[in-house]
């Protein structure tokens, strides 16, 4: 485990206070506007290791971009608006059965897998159904 630093507080802080996920370059941006001297490269470590530890979930955007968010507890799945970023925690005992079941058909063992399901929201689309 790091040792935790005023930077990495920082970004734990920030991180904490977010809505929904957030990249390292939106989350600097945040910093800075409270007057924070922390740098992107500092930002971008610490969200990596807050990942790493479980203290953060961390994701891919459809265009590639790694997202951050405060993580909780336990292990989950996310349902993410790909229009307005709302994000859903969810379980998904299907797909956890079937991941134990793929790996061991295949003779591995202590599989881990990410499932991320882009869409849109509700809201997102009542509103393109109204634009039509």
């Amino acid at each position: 485990m790091k040792r935790n630093t005023w930077q990495r507080e920082a970004v734990r802080e920030a991180l904490s206070s977010t809505e929904g996920f957030i990249s390292a370059q939106g989350l600097h941006l945040s910093l800075h506007e409270t007057g924070s001297p922390i740098g992107l490269a500092t930002v971008y470590r610490a969200l990596a290791d807050l990942a790493a530890e479980g203290d953060a979930d961390s994701l891919q955007s459809p265009e590639g971009e790694s997202l951050y968010r405060a993580c909780t507890t336990g292990h989950h799945h996310h349902l993410i608006c790909r229009n307005c970023g709302l994000t859903v925690e969810i379980e998904a005992d299907e797909v956890e059965q079937w991941a134990r079941a793929a790996a061991a058909s295949h003779g591995f063992t202590q599989a881990q897998h990410v499932v991320d399901v882009f869409g849109l929201c509700a809201g997102c689309t009542a509103k393109a159904a109204g634009a039509e």
